[in-house]
């Protein structure tokens, strides 16, 4: 009688959290409703299943509880209970699995009017490519990934010279135009994920995947990775700006061209100080930095920038070293040959020239105070 009445109490108690949760989904944004009805579809099924099937073993337990006098009979099998069981359990997968087999078909299937954006996962940051005037996205290749051409494109390729490179992990996009998103990694696993669009897909190393949503609301939404992409997976965010059509072609406009990125920066004057310093905050933007290493004191996969410069750290073999400018162009050079105690050995090696190491240990001293 006692687990009889447990299990009433955790139905019922379900049934009420999920009726009474605080936790619901965020706004939609875009003109992925059926995934939503997907979600409710599934939570109506697999919760019938439950309901029903808790309730079963609740009137079994008091239908053939012990008694004196009465012993519950052997039955080895039931045949017509097999095949009402079997029925019943395919009908619920498929009314799981039908529908959603449709919506991802559609999920993959863009409109051909659809605009394109590339983007590219790596740890532990995001970055955008467009096509140009040309309409058309240059070819890329991992043999051409540097420092300074970290989408890979390829230089002799014409048709890449007007791509817009967005490096920051911060993209706008137009209200109410049809996107079609292309995912490459250039490491592990990653995961495109804007909950408020209901739209995600894997970015699996070696494939290009993709899928396609309209956005209806302008905002800004957080993009997160929904796979576990290493240490530094949870900082592992941007934004998506949806604004109207008008305020994005200005952005757009505003953004670098593959072939602008390719120049040779020009060389800082005499009290061109700030200008190193801009040089290298845009460097740690691109580059990833600002992904494991913050500028406001908050902890990250590395140590923050923010009083970092002049200060003495202790380091992995317990000895101790002042952080000034020759320990940190050594660290930026070599980051696995002296690991600060407490931080994970997950730097990469970067291709920088001397000019870009020098902007970054530039722009680090600015945060010293």
């Amino acid at each position: 009688m006692g687990i009889a009445i447990v299990l009433i109490v955790i139905v019922a108690a379900s049934l009420l959290f999920h009726f009474v949760s605080p936790w619901w989904l965020t706004p939609i944004a875009s003109n992925w409703g059926q995934m939503d009805d997907m979600l409710t579809l599934t939570l109506v099924i697999t919760g019938g299943f439950f309901v029903v099937l808790n309730l079963f073993l609740v009137y079994t337990l008091l239908r053939y509880r012990h008694r004196d006098g009465h012993r519950a009979a052997y039955q080895p099998d039931n045949r017509k209970l097999e095949r009402r069981l079997i029925v019943a359990t395919t009908f619920g997968i498929v009314a799981l699995l039908a529908p959603g087999l449709f919506v991802y078909a559609e999920y993959v299937r863009p409109p051909s009017d659809a605009m394109v954006i590339e983007v590219l996962g790596q740890q532990w940051q995001w970055r955008y490519r467009f096509p140009g005037e040309n309409g058309k996205l240059g070819f890329v290749d991992p043999r051409f990934v540097t420092g300074a051409n970290p989408f890979g494109l390829d230089p002799a390729d014409a048709a890449g010279e007007d791509d817009i490179l967005v490096t920051p992990s911060e993209v706008h996009l137009p209200l109410g135009r049809s996107v079609k998103v292309l995912l490459r990694s250039h490491d592990v696993l990653h995961d495109f994920y804007v909950p408020p669009f209901r739209a995600r897909m894997n970015i699996v190393p070696g494939m290009v995947t993709s899928f396609w949503f309209t956005p209806t609301k302008t905002g800004r939404y957080e993009v997160l990775c929904a796979q576990l992409c290493g240490v530094g997976h949870y900082n592992m965010r941007g934004y998506v700006v949806v604004e109207e059509p008008a305020a994005f072609e200005s952005w757009l406009k505003a953004q670098p061209t593959f072939a602008a990125s390719m120049r040779p920066a020009p060389a800082s004057s005499a009290g061109g100080a700030e200008t190193l310093v801009a040089r290298g905050q845009a460097l740690a933007q691109s580059r990833g930095c600002v992904a494991c290493h913050s500028v406001d004191g908050s902890a990250g996969v590395g140590p923050t920038w923010k009083g970092l410069f002049g200060k003495t750290e202790t380091l992995a073999d317990g000895s101790t070293a002042r952080v000034d400018e020759a320990f940190l162009k050594g660290e930026i050079r070599e980051p696995q040959t002296r690991l600060v105690k407490g931080f994970p050995p997950v730097m990469p090696k970067l291709d920088l020239s001397d000019e870009d190491v020098a902007a970054l240990v530039d722009y680090i001293r600015s945060k010293a105070q």
